[in-house]
């Protein structure tokens, strides 16, 4: 297992994904659910706040324990489908993931089209155990499967003049019920600087627990991006584009106050987090625990300002 987290999350930490199968009661964990249905894809709460000048944390006294499957494919924020966490992963269940194919293109030398057959033939498979924070204050820790989105991009070969990378999810109004409404600026986009899209701890998902990602989850690839909250890990990804200028991002379009183009883990937002599983709330870490990893990408950046 290739672990790439600053608090490295450790084997002997990780308890057997078939004993949390049976472990339902973590649903009673008050307020996740009753509440979740109600709150915006990953909106900021703002009733946990640091001190301004406080350090941020880098370390908890916490373990890292693997987040069982039941819960990460049934406590899914996936607004193309519903606002509903509960209720993703039953209208999701018939969503058609095959045939299908990521179209690559832009400011590079070899524009590509691959199908999903071809990525997992040309891209071996990595397990990647990664925190996942919602910006909501849930977290979890996930056994992702895929590998570095770094590789995809040097094989279409990025010009000089790519500074961004834009990404784009599937538009099917047909199987994805939400997209029929006007209410949001479908299809759903996202992006990442070329630095960040091109670090080690970017990747494309493809699995989880050793299994095909199931369509709640975003199949049948993803975006995984472990030190920013979880709205910038966009789903069933259908585009890449490498641009020049910073591109548009659905819930930035929406609400720039709240969703910056970083959007960056940080203790400033939420001092504490709710580890899906647990009764206890725990210290949110800098950069999602990776500031090790990432933080030097940002030197000299006001993340104030530009969150």
């Amino acid at each position: 297992m290739k672990s790439f987290a600053s608090n490295k999350i450790y084997s002997s930490e990780i308890t057997p994904e078939p004993i949390y199968r049976s472990r339902r009661e973590f649903i009673k964990l008050t307020g996740l659910v009753t509440a979740g249905g109600i709150l915006s894809a990953c909106a900021p709460s703002v009733g946990q706040t640091t001190t301004p000048g406080t350090p941020a944390p880098t370390q908890t006294p916490y373990p890292d324990t693997l987040t069982p499957l039941d819960s990460i494919t049934h406590y899914n924020n996936y607004y193309e489908f519903t606002i509903s966490k509960s209720g993703v992963a039953d209208l999701a269940k018939n969503f058609t993931t095959s045939p299908w194919d990521v179209q690559v293109s832009g400011l590079c030398n070899n524009p590509q089209t691959f199908s999903m057959e071809q990525i997992l033939a040309m891209f071996p498979s990595q397990e990647r155990v990664y925190r996942m924070r919602c910006v909501e204050d849930w977290s979890m820790v996930i056994p992702w499967d895929g590998f570095p989105l770094s590789q995809i991009l040097n094989e279409v070969q990025p010009t000089s003049d790519a500074k961004y990378v834009k990404f784009t999810g599937t538009l099917d109004p047909a199987e994805m019920p939400s997209q029929q409404t006007y209410y949001y600026p479908w299809p759903y986009l996202e992006g990442l600087w070329m630095d960040e899209a091109m670090h080690d701890l970017t990747i494309l998902a493809t699995g989880l627990y050793g299994q095909p990602l199931e369509p709640q989850c975003g199949a049948p690839i993803r975006v995984v991006v472990p030190w920013k909250y979880g709205y910038k890990s966009i789903k069933a990804l259908k585009k890449i584009e490498l641009v020049a200028n910073q591109p548009d991002t659905f819930w930035n379009t929406l609400n720039p106050s709240y969703y910056g183009f970083y959007s960056n883990v940080s203790p400033r937002l939420d001092a504490t987090e709710q580890r899906i599983g647990e009764s206890f709330r725990r210290p949110t870490l800098d950069f999602n625990g990776y500031a090790d990893q990432v933080a030097s990408l940002y030197a000299g950046m006001d993340l104030g300002i530009n969150s």
